[in-house]
């Protein structure tokens, strides 16, 4: 089960709202949903939890880009809304990395055969159905791409009150704790 809340900071203080994350798809929409939450460009954390596995908080402050973390990078690659905040950046890899490799694993596949052309490589006599495709497999998660544990700006709550100690130890019901250490618990218990 998922949980998805906005806290916006206000000069009144925080206001909090849950919120549903259906039609977020990237990392941008999400950014977007933030920014529409803040009138005067003020400080919009978004927190996205599923429950006892994993949580992020990604900050948006007016224009900047975002700053995220994530409590658990490999359970949350398992996740569609985890995988929203495991932006390449984020992990370290080149932008659009992965539709670059897809292409060349295309492309080495490619034997002379796709106009119709015989095959006539001198492997290529034995029975094919003894063979084993490696390769079966490509469209699972792949635990080696994402580092296992906290990923991300371990410092993304440190001067709202929430040290990068602190932050790194929260498991279960983080929400609560992060809440309690920004001065919003009554705010976010209303909408929870």
């Amino acid at each position: 089960m998922y949980f998805a809340a906005l806290l916006a900071r206000t000069e009144d203080g925080w206001e909090a709202s849950d919120t549903e994350l259906d039609d977020v798809e990237t990392l941008s929409d999400l950014t977007d949903l933030a920014r529409a939450a803040s009138a005067d460009e003020d400080t919009v954390l978004v927190y996205i939890e599923q429950e006892d596995v994993w949580f992020g908080v990604v900050r948006v402050d007016g224009e900047d880009d975002p700053r995220i973390f994530v409590s658990d990078a490999t359970a949350a690659a398992r996740s569609s809304y985890g995988e929203i905040l495991l932006t390449d950046e984020l992990l370290g890899r080149e932008p659009g990395a992965d539709d670059t490799i897809a292409a060349l694993e295309e492309l080495v596949g490619l034997d002379g055969t796709e106009d119709g052309e015989p095959d006539t490589t001198p492997d290529n006599d034995h029975d094919t159905d003894t063979d084993t495709d490696t390769n079966d497999d490509d469209d699972e998660f792949d635990a080696d791409a994402v580092p296992a544990g906290p990923l991300g700006d371990t410092a993304v709550l440190a001067d709202l009150g929430l040290p990068e100690a602190e932050l790194l130890m929260l498991r279960a019901d983080a929400l609560a704790e992060i809440a309690e250490a920004l001065g919003a618990a009554e705010v976010l218990e209303a909408v929870r």
